[in-house]
């Protein structure tokens, strides 16, 4: 989950652009692997499978709070400070000549 954030934050800074794409790819790679595990673990007997499921479901709850957490706490900038505050300047006045 942290490389995946990481990753995420690193996207938004270089490629603002892409990010809503990134954490789309991100949720689906993060979703292939729960699935990919599950599928290999489907017919195990090395531990009771009630409680395997219910201990992903609780994983995966955690995990989705965590990303949420993590993703209202970035500081994203969506309007760039210095022109926005260049927008607000008035023109110089010209002398009339």
């Amino acid at each position: 989950m942290s490389l995946g954030l990481y990753m995420l934050q690193r996207t938004a800074r270089q490629w603002p652009q892409v990010f809503q794409m990134m954490g789309l790819a991100l949720y689906a790679v993060q979703f292939l692997v729960i699935a990919v595990l599950l599928g290999l673990l489907k017919d195990t007997t090395l531990f009771n499978v009630r409680s395997f499921a219910f201990s992903v479901l609780a994983a995966t709850l955690v995990w989705v709070a965590a990303q949420l957490r993590a993703h209202l706490k970035m500081k994203i900038l969506y309007v760039d400070p210095e022109v926005a505050a260049d927008a607000k300047k008035p023109a110089p006045a010209e002398s009339p000549s």
